[in-house]
């Protein structure tokens, strides 16, 4: 993720997501089943490379097209042995990478898209970030990624460290599933250990029908299975 005005880039963490449904990377696609950050594979001076031979020549081909972009920039990326190669860009804000990296952030947030809207992204003081890590773990309805079951009554869900996604009340108040990804639970602890005990404590004390999670968000990142591909 990158704040851009004009010519102008500022990288937030890396986050790495999780779009496979099942553990081990099994399973159809979805929209994103977990994430976590930062990365402790990723080489030093990674992002300094994605910002200067990635996001800023594209920021810099919207200005001289005279369509400057103003906004959150998103680069999908693969690290390849031949470096870091794109997969898609959006203009937002990616899900569940966000709720890992923003869990980090110190800076006001609402001062930094302030200082992007109002063109002086320049003048804005580095970001200040939080030691440690992150994780997100997405609870999900059942047969969710294909037309998932909705309004199945959900319990556990008023502790801190839950974001609603997919939520709704029935026609006795009570919280219930709407949508396919029902919930996003957020760890935050020294390290990458720490942070997903944390998530997977919190969710552990949720419950809702049919609901099902990757228990291994972040998992071979701590144990050392991740490696970028050398040339």
């Amino acid at each position: 993720f990158c704040l851009v005005d004009g010519e102008t880039v500022v990288p937030l963490l890396p986050a790495q997501d999780h779009k496979r449904v099942g553990d081990g990377d099994r399973g159809p696609n979805t929209g994103g089943m977990g994430a976590y950050t930062p990365l402790p594979w990723l080489d030093d001076g990674a992002v300094d490379q994605i910002v200067d031979e990635i996001v800023a020549p594209v920021a810099k081909e919207m200005v001289a097209r005279g369509t400057a972009f103003s906004g959150l920039l998103y680069a999908g990326l693969a690290m390849t042995s031949e470096g870091p190669s794109v997969v898609e860009f959006n203009c937002r804000f990616g899900d569940p990478e966000t709720q890992a990296v923003l869990a980090l952030l110190e800076s006001p947030l609402g001062e930094a898209l302030s200082a992007v809207a109002a063109g002086t992204l320049a003048d804005l003081p580095p970001l200040k970030w939080r030691d440690g890590a992150a994780v997100t773990v997405v609870l999900a309805a059942e047969n969710y990624p294909a037309t998932p079951r909705k309004g199945d009554l959900i319990t556990g869900a008023s502790q801190d460290g839950l974001l609603h996604a997919g939520t709704g009340r029935n026609e006795d108040g009570e919280l219930v599933s709407a949508g396919g990804r029902v919930l996003s639970v957020v760890g935050v602890g020294a390290d990458l250990r720490e942070a997903r005990t944390q998530a997977y404590d919190i969710l552990g004390r949720v419950r809702m029908r049919g609901g099902h999670f990757r228990t291994d968000i972040g998992q071979a990142a701590l144990e050392g299975r991740i490696e970028v591909p050398k040339a």
